[in-house]
């Protein structure tokens, strides 16, 4: 226990007694005590010292007294509050549901019905609080709780203890209120003059990030979103989700209009026009509100479900012959329907590739055993064709000529396919990775590799040439596009697992040096002279660019396209030379939703718990099986929730870092080990379960540790260390903890070894190698120091674990379906038979780690479904885009 709380707890004994820390935020900790004289729960919330000092006990005691006097089914009442031991600390009922921002993490976006009622009620706590003359000044989902399924607002007062403080003071301390994301314009310039309409304005950003999915303004920094704030206005709702009713959608953005004057004059207002479905906004018709882009009869149509056949058709129909045209003709966008049996595959990286004119794409698809492969489909088909030899494929990019496409294997070789049929041949095979290629007309392909970009010769026989080299405070270069002229490529820079701040870069073929440009995950260039690129909530942005002096020469101007984005922000998007611009719809941030789901071993499938999705990431189930800990990304960041099978409220288990994931149970059930970049780089941690006391560090190596497995006694530790952002190859090494100072080399060789797992008796290791010249699984015994070993997989295999009998091990193989494998281990290890279960190409597939756990029977699964029901989003096509672009940001 901390110094801090030890004191506080001390310092409450006679009146509270505290059980555990439920969270921290910027302004306050938040502890769940018992009530000495009332016998019953509570929240205590205690201001951080900094904030304290400022503020003062005497005036945070007076604005506090504001909520003891508010009586309103919606507004969670104040039970106490005080300083003890120079502690300013205020006591509310604990609520035994979740918050909105609980809600939105898991869900994202949330039914009309609720998100409407949710705002109602809101604004009738709002609607009374200021007709007694109170402000709120902090409306956010943080600070909305949702109890049996009700709303009530919570923390009235305290914004406006830290607001009586000053500006300068609180600067000072390195604090600030709230996040700007809710802001009311006035509220972010710090007018003096604040009324109840900044609340209704914050509400309004809270309805639209209810039905969109994030705030109506979203940017790296703070003073970002604030400058958006001021200049700019929001994306329709409609614009990103089109059921949502005209009267809704007005309501909102008179809620948010610039000028408070604009908006309701008071919040009860706003809830009558969200039931009035005939309110439009003041001096305008509601059709006023749709995209200025009126849809043609033919898009109106697609707009429709319909039959494939009827999609092939209209497509023919408005793209004619797929050639390019001298006249460029009306930009259009319509859906592109792609038959089950053809449909985009969830695979890591860009799945997307169209030819240079626009003609055709090539992208990742269904493969035979429910593996994936590359598809062709011209436009003037009706069905697309499968590429032969282009198995597991991943990041597909075409030549200048259009007639062959480079992709990536799943062992990291760059291979060349002809379009033509011609078998496919590796050109490069080592000193490469797989995020990213761009083919140029000098007859290199320009990749990823572990120390920046390289360049590998189209005919192959040589080993790849570095082009840019990764500096200091940089984890690695991806994503490489050049430049027409032949003098740089532009390219993306990651910053560690915190996707929104990587950056567009370019290089200097002639210097080698390379610069920032902007903030962004992925980028193009469009042959209008523009810099096209996603930002980390999807959206996408362009900016006049010189690429002959390779910057920008002008302001970034927000598109209406919004892309989907998978893991560390990678993008299903890609530009042909004409203008066609074909991508895969998103509805922001990082990641699509998933769902976890129970897989029998025949294939069926069932949610573990009902209702519940997100951007869920690695999972590890509890040793009793109750409970289940996973990673989910949000906001840009990821974190570990815990929550029992039995369903109740996830609660979340990490607070800090930017990325915590991988965790695993202790054979005890009561900590948690996880690996997270708190410290800058990534490493091992271990919390207890419950949430309760800090996380501590486990292991700390200088090339980070990336997943480990405990020995079922305890006893072990199995970790790997390398890979990631450490450059290093991936290799499995185990330690004793307490016991031993330098660990034990298990499998350390210069192939990458991962993913290890142990037999339930200890005796044996299971892991995956590409010793073999591809991944395959391959048992050794543990903790040796014998230097057998036994390959298991037949057809190639990622991701093994031992299921709980110690006879069997599953993985999976290379056409991606679950297998098990029968062993014997004893007298010595043999395999005995293999057999593939099921499919898996629907379920999440974790490059470097496990992403799925089997129960204690070995007959089910708890895995993570893509796409919350296996869907791979909508794929857009827009012709004569350019038209569109110049029209929008200029020539």
């Amino acid at each position: 226990m901390s110094d801090q709380l030890q004191r506080l707890t001390a310092a409450l004994a006679d009146r509270y007694a505290i059980e555990q820390e439920l969270g921290a935020g910027g302004m306050a900790n938040v502890y769940l005590a018992e009530d000495l004289k009332h016998h019953r729960k509570v929240a205590v919330k205690v201001l951080r010292p900094a904030l304290a000092a400022v503020i003062g006990a005497e005036r945070f005691l007076h604005e506090i007294e504001v909520t003891a006097h508010l009586q309103h089914p919606h507004i969670l009442p104040l039970f106490d509050s005080g300083e003890a031991d120079g502690f300013l600390y205020y006591v509310m009922p604990h609520v035994e549901g979740e918050s909105l921002r609980d809600r939105l993490r898991r869900e994202t976006q949330l039914g009309l019905e609720e998100a409407v009622a949710i705002t109602k009620a809101v604004a009738s706590a709002l609607d009374y609080a200021h007709r007694h003359d109170v402000i709120h000044r902090d409306i956010k989902p943080e600070n909305i709780l949702l109890q049996d399924g009700q709303p009530v607002v919570a923390d009235f007062g305290i914004a406006l203890a830290v607001t009586a403080a000053g500006g300068t003071r609180l600067t000072e301390t390195g604090l600030s209120l709230g996040t700007p994301h809710y802001m009311s314009p006035e509220q972010a310039t710090a007018d003096r003059e604040i009324d109840g309409r900044t609340d209704t304005y914050s509400l309004g950003c809270v309805a639209y990030e209810m039905l969109v999915g994030e705030p109506p303004f979203t940017a790296p920094t703070a003073q970002a979103v604030v400058a958006k704030i001021l200049a700019e206005d929001p994306a329709l709702v409609t614009v990103r989700r089109r059921t949502v009713p005209p009267n809704v959608e007005a309501a909102i953005h008179q809620a948010l209009a610039k000028l408070p004057a604009d908006r309701f004059t008071t919040a009860a207002q706003l809830a009558d026009a969200l039931a009035n479905p005939g309110f439009a906004l003041a001096g305008t018709a509601t059709t006023h509100l749709i995209p200025t882009e009126v849809p043609s009869t033919w898009q109106q149509r697609l707009a429709i479900p319909m039959t494939v056949a009827a999609v092939v058709m209209t497509v023919l129909f408005l793209w004619a012959s797929g050639r390019p045209r001298s006249d460029p003709g009306p930009l259009r966008r319509y859906p592109i329907a792609l038959p089950a049996d053809q449909a985009l595959r969830p695979r890591f990286g860009s799945r997307i590739a169209v030819s240079p004119d626009g003609a055709r794409i090539v992208y990742i698809g269904s493969g035979e055993g429910g593996g994936a492969q590359l598809w062709l489909r011209e436009w003037h088909r009706l069905q697309a064709t499968p590429l032969a030899g282009t198995e597991d494929p991943r990041t597909p990019f075409f030549s200048p000529d259009g007639e062959n496409v480079a992709f990536f294997s799943s062992d990291e070789a760059l291979v060349i396919a002809a379009l033509d049929g011609a078998p496919p041949v590796v050109v490069a095979d080592s000193g490469i990775r797989s995020e990213g290629g761009w083919w140029g007309r000098d007859g290199y392909l320009y990749v990823d590799s572990p120390g920046g970009l390289a360049r590998v010769p189209e005919g192959g026989g040589a080993p790849a040439e570095p082009v840019t080299k990764i500096a200091e405070g940089e984890t690695s270069h991806n994503w490489p596009t050049g430049l027409p002229n032949g003098k740089g490529l532009l390219f993306i820079i990651r910053h560690g697992g915190d996707v929104s701040q990587s950056e567009v870069a370019v290089v200097d073929f002639e210097t080698g040096g390379h610069r920032t440009l902007t903030r962004g995950v992925h980028v193009r260039y469009a042959r209008t002279g523009h810099l096209i690129y996603a930002t980390a909530d999807g959206t996408l942005m362009a900016a006049p660019f010189d690429q002959g002096r390779m910057e920008m020469t002008g302001p970034a101007t927000a598109l209406t396209e919004v892309v989907g984005l998978g893991q560390y922000g990678t993008a299903d998007l890609d530009l042909s030379d004409n203008g066609t611009l074909v991508y895969v719809a998103g509805g922001g941030g990082t990641g699509g939703s998933s769902e976890l789901v129970w897989v029998s071993s025949d294939g069926t499938a069932e949610p573990v718990v009902a209702d519940w999705r997100g951007q869920f990431h690695t999972v590890a189930l509890s040793p009793d099986g109750l409970r289940l800990a996973v990673s989910m990304v949000t906001q840009e960041q990821e974190h570990i929730y815990v929550r029992g099978l039995d369903g109740g409220v996830p609660s979340t288990l990490t607070f800090t870092g930017s990325r915590n994931w991988r965790p695993e149970w202790t054979p005890d059930g009561r900590g948690i080990t996880f690996v997270s970049d708190r410290s800058g780089k990534l490493n091992l941690y271990l919390k207890p379960a419950d949430g309760t006391g800090l996380a501590v560090p486990l292991l700390d190596r200088e090339l980070g540790v990336e997943e480990a497995e405990w020995s079922s006694d305890g006893e072990w530790l199995v970790f790997r260390e390398g890979g990631g952002l450490s450059g290093h190859q991936r290799d499995i090494l185990a330690v004793r903890p307490g016991k031993d100072e330098d660990p034990v080399a298990l499998a350390t060789t210069e192939s990458e070894e991962k993913v290890p797992t142990l037999s339930p008796d200890g005796r044996w290791l299971a892991y995956e190698s590409t010793e073999s010249g591809r991944a395959e699984v391959w048992v050794r015994p543990f903790p040796g120091p014998s230097e057998a070993k036994w390959k298991v997989s037949l057809n190639g295999g990622v991701e093994p674990l031992w299921a709980h009998n110690g006879r069997e091990l599953f993985y999976r193989n290379r056409n991606n379906e679950l297998v098990v494998a029968t062993v014997q281990t004893t007298p010595t290890f043999a395999l005995v038979s293999e057999q593939a279960l099921f499919p898996a190409g629907a379920y999440r597939l974790e490059n470097n780690h496990r992403a799925y756990d089997v129960a204690a029977d070995d007959q089910r699964f708890l895995m993570i479904r893509l796409g919350g029901t296996g869907g791979s989003g909508e794929l857009v096509l827009v012709e004569n885009w350019f038209e569109d672009l110049k029209a929008r940001v200029g020539s």
